[in-house]
């Protein structure tokens, strides 16, 4: 990686106030921090665990989900789904250009490694892979919405 692209690299981190950033280009990488550094963790990070709630919360239907699916059933088939979430800040995309179809929609079914989207950061676009097989029970951002790192993408039905 080329020396100036890192230092603007620096010039853009000290400019905004974004803590960490890391670029990968092919089998390069770089990551940039300031502050304390960041705890190591596995690519692609994983959020930590769920953990149960300390208080029951009331389970509303969503227009997501399927007619006549009331509470019960839209918990239960939430708590088996798997979450995708991002791996990274940027703008997430469905699909590979405006004028392509989706990479995924609701009810597809997917295989480990399948393409979900993509997520644009500083002009690099990075592919969202499942690591899981299953279907796609919600899809939980819209195209060219911006996303935050670790935020759910979606909930994957594993098979099995």
């Amino acid at each position: 990686m080329d020396i100036r692209k890192i230092r603007r690299l620096i010039e853009l981190l000290e400019d905004s106030d974004v803590n960490e950033i890391e670029i990968r280009e092919g089998e390069e990488s770089v990551r940039i921090s300031r502050g304390a550094p960041a705890p190591p963790t596995a690519y692609p990070p994983y959020p930590p665990p769920p953990q149960a709630p300390t208080q029951p919360t009331p389970q509303e239907p969503t227009p997501h989900g399927p007619p006549g699916a009331g509470p019960a059933s839209q918990g239960e088939a939430e708590e088996t789904a798997v979450k995708v979430v991002a791996p990274m800040v940027g703008t997430f995309y469905r699909a590979a250009s405006p004028e392509a179809e989706p990479f995924v929609n609701e009810g597809d079914f997917v295989h480990i490694g399948d393409t979900l989207g993509v997520i644009e950061a500083m002009k690099l676009f990075n592919e969202i892979e499942s690591e899981h097989s299953g279907r796609i029970k919600r899809i939980l951002v819209e195209n060219a919405q911006p996303v935050e790192y670790g935020e759910p993408l979606f909930l994957i039905e594993p098979e099995g």
